[in-house]
């Protein structure tokens, strides 16, 4: 849990890791968490997963948003709910993509930051 004393790099860590299991209670698809430090200031993770239809990838985007909630952890920014082909939650130093699995392959995040590193969790 994030509530105990961690430091701020395993705070995002395990934030990444609880989105991964977040995204898997509803189904999510080809998870994948990249670790960009060092590649960019714009975080320390991004964590990128597909759904099926609109519905789903906004269940998803719901249930990452409610469980961190539960954490007393509130998104920086959130973008794409009404469309639900990509949805953003910028958590400042994870930041979840939850995109429809037609336009993943359309906008192919893992290629632009081919300089990351996939983190097995």
């Amino acid at each position: 849990e994030l509530r105990r004393k961690m430091k701020p790099e395993e705070q995002s860590r395990q934030l990444a890791e609880n989105m991964k299991k977040w995204i898997e209670e509803k189904n999510g698809t080809d998870i994948k968490v990249l670790d960009i430090h060092g590649v960019s200031s714009l975080g320390d993770y991004f964590v990128i997963a597909s759904g099926s239809s609109d519905r789903q990838v906004g269940a998803i985007a719901d249930n990452i948003q409610d469980k961190a909630s539960e954490m007393g952890i509130e998104p920086k920014n959130v973008e794409g709910l009404r469309t639900g082909r990509w949805i953003l939650l910028d958590y400042y130093d994870v930041i979840a993509h939850i995109f429809h699995e037609d336009d993943r392959a359309y906008y192919n995040l893992e290629r632009l930051w081919k300089d990351s590193t996939e983190v097995e969790l």
